[in-house]
């Protein structure tokens, strides 16, 4: 199974990070992708998004460190994220697995939005932005 990786740095706490990932029902606030997430099972969500309707079900959960996703219905099969302090920032890769590798740039694009989303959130929150007042479709966030 093709499979496509990406990664950024964040200024952020890892467990901040974490709780971002860790929460998908607040998915639609910061994810360009998202529309809206309604929870249909324990760990287990239905998505609307830009590229489609899917299922996500979490398949592991490590602490501050790493989830996956087993994707229903959706662009990727698979997707997960990952972190790992990198001194003052932390590198968080996003990983997918998809079946046709003609869609292999496209979905790389795809991870990069998505990471880009993940750190435009985190490090507005970090520097005491209320989430109440943030807009995902800004292009910049300003310090």
């Amino acid at each position: 199974m093709p499979r496509v990786e990406r990664n950024i740095e964040i200024k952020a706490l890892q467990s901040n990070i974490f709780k971002i990932l860790d929460d998908t029902s607040i998915s639609p606030t910061w994810n360009l992708a998202v529309i809206a997430v309604e929870k249909i099972a324990e760990e287990e969500f239905q998505i609307q998004s830009t590229v489609g309707d899917f299922t996500a079900k979490r398949t592991e959960t490590i602490e501050n460190e790493s989830i996956s996703i087993k994707i229903i219905g959706g662009i990727f099969n698979n997707m997960g994220y990952v972190l790992k302090s990198k001194g003052e920032v932390v590198e968080a890769t996003i990983w997918g697995e998809f079946d046709d590798e003609k869609n292999e740039k496209v979905l790389a694009k795809a991870g990069e939005m998505l990471l880009e989303s993940l750190k435009r959130y985190a490090e507005f929150l970090e520097q005491g932005g209320n989430p109440d007042e943030y807009d995902k479709k800004q292009i910049t966030v300003s310090a």
